[in-house]
C-alpha cells in the first residue's frame, strides 16, 4: 500500500538586473526598509536575510534590486506572508526544535532563518549542500530544518486546503458560468508525475510510469483562483489517471452523494444540471465530471462544449504548472527521497502555493514556470462513458446553445 496523503477538507469555511557590487545593496537597502513591524511582529530576527542576501550578490547573481522583490525571489512570498508562515509554526520550532541547530558561528538558529532554510529548499530545489551554504549551516541541519518545518506545516496550516463550504461553492460556481458559461461547474481536476531517483534496492515497476521515469503522483482539484481544495498524492506514477482517480477519497466522496451534492440547476431545456467538475480526456465521463467531446465531425454544440470546457479545465492544468515553478523542488528529479515523507513533502508545497493565493501575494514575473508541469509524457485517453455523464453533458450542451456568456473566452 503506497503512503497515500489525502487531503479532501472537511472544514465548513470557507527585467532582471545583475549586479556584483555589495555597496549598492547596501543604499538600495537604506532607501527602500521596510515599514516598523507591529508591536506582535517586533524582535524578529532580519539579520540572516542581509546576510544571505549580501552573499547571493557578492556571487554575481542576477537579484532583483529592490528589496522587496529580492526576498520574494528567493522565498516566492512577500516578508508579511513569510512573517505569517513563521506565526503558524512557531510554538513548534521553539519547543520541539530539532537536535544541534547550531550554526558556523555557534549560534542557535531563529524560527525566521529555520523558515527561511526550509522555504528555500522547497522554492530552489537546489541541493541540501547547496542550502545551506548559503545561510552557513551543514547539510544535515537543513535537513532537519525543513522536515520539522514540514511536519509542523502539515499539522498546522491544514485550513489553508479545505473543501469549500456551499456559500463559497456558489461564488465560484458564478464566476466559472460567468467566464466560461458551464453552469454549475465548481472547479477542474488535474494530476502531474513527482519524478524521483529510487536506489536499485527499491526500483520497482510500481513506480515507473509510462515515460520510464520513477515517480509518484499528485492530483489536484482547484477552484476558479487556481487554488487546491482537494488532493491526493503517494500513489505510483505507473497507474493511469483514472485509476488514480478512483482510488481517491474525493472520487469515494462523490459516488456516494457526499460532495458535488448541492443544489441542482435547471436549464432552459427543463433538464436538469447538477454540480460538477471538469477535467481532460484522460479521466473517465461521470455525472460529476464533465469531459470533452472526442472524435472527428463533430457539431458545432459540440465544439462550443469542447472550447468551454477545455478553457475551464486549463485551471487544473495551470496550477499544477504554477506550483511546480514555483516550488521547484516538485519540478526537479528528486534524488532518492523518502517515499514515506515525500507525500508530506507535497502536500505542504499545495498548502504554500493556497497560502500565496489566500494572503493574496502574486508570484514575481521573473519566477520562470515550465510550459507544462508534464512535460514528456504523452496524453491519456479513458474511454469510459458513464451513461448519467453522458446524459449530463448533452443536457450542458443544449444549454450553451440557449446561453451567452457574458465574458468571451481567452
Amino acid at each position: 500500500m503506497p503512503p497515500v496523503k489525502s487531503k479532501k477538507g472537511k472544514g465548513k469555511g470557507k527585467g532582471k538586473r545583475k549586479s556584483k557590487d555589495s555597496s549598492k545593496l547596501k543604499v538600495a537597502r537604506t532607501r527602500s526598509a521596510p515599514p516598523p513591524l507591529p508591536p506582535e511582529l517586533r524582535g524578529l530576527d532580519t539579520e540572516w536575510w542581509y546576510t544571505f542576501l549580501h552573499k547571493h550578490a557578492e556571487s554575481g547573481q542576477v537579484i532583483p534590486s529592490d528589496e522587496g522583490e529580492a526576498f520574494r525571489h528567493f522565498f516566492r512570498t512577500s516578508r508579511k506572508t513569510f512573517d505569517y508562515i513563521c506565526s503558524i509554526v512557531r510554538e513548534d520550532l521553539i519547543s520541539r526544535p530539532p537536535s544541534g541547530l547550531i550554526n558556523i558561528e555557534g549560534r542557535l538558529l531563529s524560527v525566521e532563518k529555520q523558515v527561511a532554510i526550509a522555504m528555500r529548499r522547497l522554492a530552489s530545489g537546489d541541493s541540501q549542500v547547496s542550502v545551506g551554504a548559503a545561510f552557513g549551516v551543514g547539510q544535515s541541519t537543513v535537513s532537519q530544518v525543513t522536515w520539522r518545518f514540514i511536519e509542523s506545516m502539515e499539522e498546522r496550516a491544514q485550513y489553508h486546503l479545505t473543501w469549500p463550504g456551499q456559500e463559497r461553492i456558489e461564488e465560484i460556481k458564478a464566476t466559472l458560468e460567468a467566464v466560461y458559461g458551464l453552469p454549475n461547474c465548481c472547479g477542474a481536476v488535474d494530476a502531474t508525475h513527482i519524478i524521483m531517483t529510487l536506489p536499485a534496492v527499491e526500483s520497482s515497476e510500481d513506480w515507473c510510469d509510462p515515460a520510464k521515469n520513477y515517480s509518484m503522483f499528485l492530483q489536484g482539484i482547484v477552484d476558479d483562483e487556481m487554488r487546491f481544495i482537494d488532493i491526493v498524492t503517494g500513489w505510483p506514477g505507473s497507474m493511469t489517471f483514472s485509476r488514480l482517480m478512483k482510488c481517491s477519497g474525493f472520487f469515494k466522496l462523490c459516488e456516494a452523494g457526499n460532495r458535488l451534492n448541492g443544489p441542482v440547476k435547471v436549464s432552459a431545456e427543463n433538464a436538469e444540471i447538477r454540480e460538477y467538475i471538469a477535467g481532460d480526456s484522460c479521466y473517465p465521463l461521470l455525472p460529476w465530471l464533465m469531459t470533452p467531446y472526442e472524435g472527428k465531425n463533430l457539431s458545432v454544440p459540440m465544439l462550443n462544449f469542447n472550447a468551454r470546457q477545455k478553457a475551464a479545465g486549463l485551471l487544473g492544468t495551470n496550477a499544477l504548472t504554477r506550483l511546480k515553478g514555483s516550488w521547484r523542488i516538485l519540478h526537479k528529479v528528486m534524488w532518492r527521497p523518502d517515499k514515506n515523507k515525500l507525500p508530506s513533502i507535497i502536500l505542504v508545497c499545495c498548502l504554500l502555493h493556497n497560502i500565496l493565493i489566500d494572503c493574496k501575494d502574486e508570484l514575481l514575473p521573473t519566477v520562470e514556470l515550465p510550459n507544462h508541469h508534464d512535460i514528456g509524457y504523452s496524453e491519456e485517453n479513458c474511454e469510459q462513458v458513464d451513461p448519467n455523464g453522458k446524459a449530463m453533458r448533452e443536457n450542458i450542451t443544449a444549454h450553451l446553445q440557449s446561453y451567452e456568456a457574458p465574458k468571451l473566452l481567452c
